[in-house]
């Protein structure tokens, strides 16, 4: 992970097991070049694998969440000298493996969305468990407008999911701004808040989930995730009983009984 003032990608540690990974090019909107892909992809590898973080907060410095590819250096390259397909493709699954990689973490992870999120962009706020949106935030995916397709890293799987397939294809196929009340009012992001109290918000959300049980939080984004493809009905209920029965075996849902009929805060150990 590079780190310093000047670094890309900015990854600290809050109290009480909380992550927060910053992109950290404001003068860009954050838009992401080839090198600061690979050193965000490097960071959500780093950090997932890190037993005392539970919860992550992604977020963007500056004025904006993240503007998705930085043309600009796109059209440099196309111009000095254009890749071939081969070295394409590989970007192209960089830049999905990104989104990939989010939704691999065993941590929940909040997006605060602060300011444009397009493109790629856009892709990574989708790929987190929640979303939060400060008042100017704007969601966008143009790539149709630039002569791509706005099937891009993961987001014509995980947006109609989200908000339902067909304001899902509305959107996508017209390439338009969803504003910050708009995106609240559709759940495409869980509330708004202003824009100097969003990560104080996502902080205090990232701070509720860690009050409850460590396994009961992983394996509840697991049955989520998973059942939301499940084949069938009867396949969700069988991997919500393996899960529920696995959890009622742990030191923390005998903590949690007991502190239940104490009448008092439960002291969670992960065990």
């Amino acid at each position: 992970m590079t780190d310093g003032a000047e670094a890309p990608i900015l990854s600290e540690d809050l109290d009480d097991g909380i992550a927060v990974i910053r992109l950290n090019r404001p003068t860009r909107l954050n838009a992401l070049t080839r090198e600061m892909v690979a050193d965000l992809k490097y960071a959500l590898v780093a950090t997932a694998a890190r037993k005392s973080v539970r919860a992550v907060i992604m977020t963007g410095n500056g004025r904006g969440f993240c503007a998705g590819q930085d043309v600009a250096a796109a059209d440099a390259r196309n111009r000095a000298s254009p890749s071939g397909l081969v070295e394409r493709y590989y970007w192209q699954e960089q830049f999905a493996g990104m989104v990939e990689q989010i939704r691999a973490m065993p941590q929940v992870v909040i997006a605060a969305v602060n300011g444009p999120c397009a493109g790629a962009g856009m892709a990574l706020a989708l790929a987190a468990d929640i979303r939060l949106a400060a008042r100017s935030a704007r969601f966008l995916n143009a790539a149709v407008r630039l002569g791509l397709t706005a099937g891009e890293s993961g987001m014509s799987y995980l947006l109609p999911r989200l908000i339902g397939a067909s304001r899902a294809f509305e959107i996508l196929i017209t390439g338009r701004t969803v504003e910050a009340d708009e995106a609240e009012r559709i759940g495409l992001v869980v509330r708004l808040a202003d824009e100097e109290a969003l990560l104080a918000e996502a902080e205090g959300l990232a701070r509720q989930i860690l009050a409850n049980s460590p396994f009961a939080t992983e394996h509840t984004k697991r049955v989520v995730w998973q059942n939301v493809d499940a084949p069938s009905f009867k396949a969700a209920i069988e991997l919500e009983n393996r899960a529920q029965i696995l959890a009622s075996m742990t030191e923390d849902y005998k903590e949690a009984t007991a502190a239940f009929t104490d009448k008092r805060a439960p002291r969670f150990q992960g065990k």
